[in-house]
């Protein structure tokens, strides 16, 4: 069995799970997600007719280009250039750049048949006009390259077929190095989310420029276009012919099943399309595509969210949607009793459909399988070996640009007032745009378990989360956080300074972390991989989620006293200062608020290095602004900045962490709080204190 990068991901998980599986209270999560997923996709009902369709296909549409972020609205000059060709029996290879994007260029491989070049008789005819086929890669190391993509290629050139194969966006050619392989998920496709991108809405906007590319083409029949790809490839065939009306056959193989069906599993970034489930399933995708012609691939030995049980439940709405179209003949599922792949019976039963929904020929039975001979991937690289140019544009490099556009458009205003105006704006849209969610906790309904060394408490019904002390001062409360778990905080040499400083120290696992996080959790460079993917379906990011249980923790100790301490500080270590600095920015009964060692800026032209996926909310830096945003957001409230880094991991001298806050120093100025906002080049716990106590 040929193992993909796809496999990697979920053998990684799994194994884990295997070894030890999830506690019931590891499981909370998990079953508060599928809770609230259910709820969402309760009233699901197949379209009574054409009319009722038609206006639930506007607003799926209108909600799934929101979820996909943030896109260019003009498109670009595709200026494409032909950097070799190989001839070949019975076609050509041609090795093609475009721009899909300002500077952002997409690798393709052009597999052009000799029948495109047959003399044409007619008037002014140069050739005959072919039907195309855009092929898009799954999560193989080879991309486009990669022999299982070259077969599915070469067999439709042979069968006369003009196939544009291309790159997605950080993978193949179009990685962060120059070798082949690189993974585009995890923290490279995260550095896209604070910038209001998805690498989903990408891939589907370059396969859309990969459409105008093809009817550039003279040997190309534009009414005659398809598109198949197979594991994140079939999700990027869904998506684009859900969204382009000029593809004709939509493909996908071993990708559709049911969204609920991700909740539980592992899958890559590109396929996370975030607040998915608040608007529709994946049936509702596929219903997009009719009447136009889909055919739908599984096979019996795959991942649940790809399985054929719960495609059938996709498929089942989809049909409805052709139904009312009359055209139940246009939609088919086809089943395999094979792995996660594109076998040569799935090329043959491709070919089938391709000649009855692009020629109008046959009734789309499986057409055999041409002899054809694969390349070595090197021979068809654009630019083999280390010969890309230096410039090139990977997906870290095209986020930042994008991240330093939206913080210089943020300014901060000339006075106080005007400020504060606009702060209070800026809350809104952060609690409303970016956190989602409840802004405060769902009433209790459990009863609260606590004494003197520790409360539980619920946040939202079926997460059940414990704060333990010893609390000591009443007047001055610390909640510490560390995303490593709670024990990590409470052990700290920070906690231990803050109690010999006049604090009450409480720490506290919030929900997937620390004791509740869950098992196998962690893929490349993000511990909380899976977890954070599945809050992102349901349009909460976990920074919301953790931020709620931060605010929900303060209700309980009111509800508990009946007061709250006069000092309240929330002290976030590494990745947890983003969460302190966000409890703060939306919560005034927090009075001090303390960042140790945590992300100074969201905007990085490298994959996030040390931090969390569930951090990266979609939008921050389009709706809120950067950290120092969130941190001026606090003012005139007591901010330490303990520390801070880059994207990378590294740290940032005294000098660059004055420049990377330079608005809440703004606002500090504004505000007349000459003594709200300490910059500390040092982590040192006594120095923390010392300016937590001024």
């Amino acid at each position: 069995m040929r193992i993909t990068l796809f496999s990697l991901i979920v053998l990684s998980a799994s194994s884990v799970l295997l070894a030890q599986g999830p506690t019931d209270r590891q499981r909370e999560y998990l079953k508060f997600i599928k809770s609230q997923a259910s709820t969402m996709r309760a009233d699901d009902k197949p379209p009574a007719d054409r009319a009722s369709w038609d206006t639930r296909r506007r607003n799926i549409r209108d909600a799934l280009q929101q979820a996909f972020g943030t896109v260019p609205t003009e498109k670009c000059p595709l200026e494409p250039k032909v950097l070799g060709v190989l001839k070949r029996d019975g076609y050509r290879i041609e090795k093609i750049i475009f721009q899909t994007m300002p500077g952002v260029w997409m690798t393709a491989s052009a597999y052009v048949p000799d029948k495109a070049l047959t003399p044409n008789p007619s008037p002014g005819g140069r050739g005959e006009k072919v039907p195309a086929l855009l092929a898009v890669h799954g999560h193989w190391r080879g991309a486009r390259l990669d022999p299982v993509l070259q077969k599915r290629c070469i067999g439709p050139a042979k069968l006369g077929y003009f196939v544009l194969a291309v790159d997605a966006f950080g993978a193949g050619e179009r990685g962060i190095s120059k070798n082949l392989g690189e993974y585009h998920g995890e923290m490279v496709a995260a550095t896209l989310l604070p910038a209001g991108m998805t690498l989903a809405g990408l891939q589907v906007y370059e396969n859309m420029r990969a459409v105008d590319y093809l009817l550039t083409r003279p040997e190309v029949d534009g009414s005659k276009i398809a598109i198949t790809g197979a594991s994140g490839g079939g999700n990027q065939t869904m998506y684009a012919g859900a969204f382009d009306d000029r593809i004709g056959a939509v493909i996908p193989v071993c990708s559709v099943g049911n969204y609920q069906a991700y909740l539980g599993a592992a899958c890559c970034m590109c396929e996370v399309v975030p607040g998915a489930l608040r608007f529709t399933e994946e049936g509702g995708i596929l219903g997009l595509t009719a009447p136009r012609g889909l055919m739908v691939i599984n096979v019996t030995r795959d991942g649940i969210q790809f399985s054929i049980p719960e495609a059938k439940k996709s498929l089942a709405f989809a049909t409805s949607v052709y139904k009312v179209y009359d055209k139940p003949d246009s939609v088919r599922h086809t089943t395999f009793d094979w792995h996660h792949d594109y076998s040569q019976a799935m090329r043959e039963a491709l070919y089938g459909w391709l000649e009855k929904n692009l020629k109008g020929k046959g009734d789309g039975s499986p057409i055999p399988d041409p002899q054809m001979k694969t390349e070595d991937p090197e021979s068809l690289r654009c630019f083999p070996g280390d010969s890309r140019p230096a410039d090139w544009m990977t997906i870290p490099k095209f986020a930042s640009v994008e991240g330093k556009r939206l913080v210089a458009a943020r300014k901060i205003p000339d006075t106080a007032d005007a400020w504060r105006t606009e702060a209070a704006k800026i809350r809104t849209q952060l609690l409303d745009e970016v956190l989602r969610g409840p802004s405060k906790r769902t009433a209790q309904r459990e009863p609260i378990m606590s004494n003197p060394q520790r409360i539980e408490y619920v946040p939202e019904p079926g997460l059940f989360l414990t704060a333990s002390g010893p609390w000591r001062s009443r007047d001055s409360l610390a909640i510490v956080l560390d995303l490593d778990g709670a024990a990590k905080g409470a052990e700290s040499p920070l906690a231990e300074s803050l109690r010999g400083g006049g604090w009450g120290v409480v720490t506290i696992d919030l929900r997937a972390t620390g004791t509740l996080a869950w098992p196998g959790d962690k893929i490349g460079g993000a511990p909380d991989h899976n977890t954070a993917q599945w809050g992102l379906w349901i349009g909460r990011p976990l920074l919301g989620q953790w931020t709620l249980d931060v605010r929900s923790l303060i209700d309980v100790i009111n509800e508990r006293d009946g007061k709250l301490p006069k000092r309240i500080a929330v002290v976030g270590r590494g990745p947890a200062g983003i969460v302190a600095l966000t409890a703060a920015a939306v919560d005034n009964r927090i009075t001090h608020v303390v960042a140790v060692d945590s992300l100074a800026t969201y905007v990085t032209d490298t994959p996030y290095k040390n931090q969390r996926l569930g951090i990266m909310a979609p939008g921050m830096l389009r709706e809120v602004g950067d950290v120092a945003h969130l941190a001026a957001l606090c003012l005139p409230r007591r901010v330490v900045i303990a520390g801070g880094v880059r994207g990378d991991g590294t740290q940032l001298n005294g000098a660059e962490l004055s420049r990377a806050f330079d608005p809440a120093i703004q606002v500090q100025k504004l505000l007349n709080a000459d003594n709200a906002l300490s910059l500390l080049s040092t982590n040192e716990p006594s120095a923390i204190v010392k300016a937590l106590n001024r």
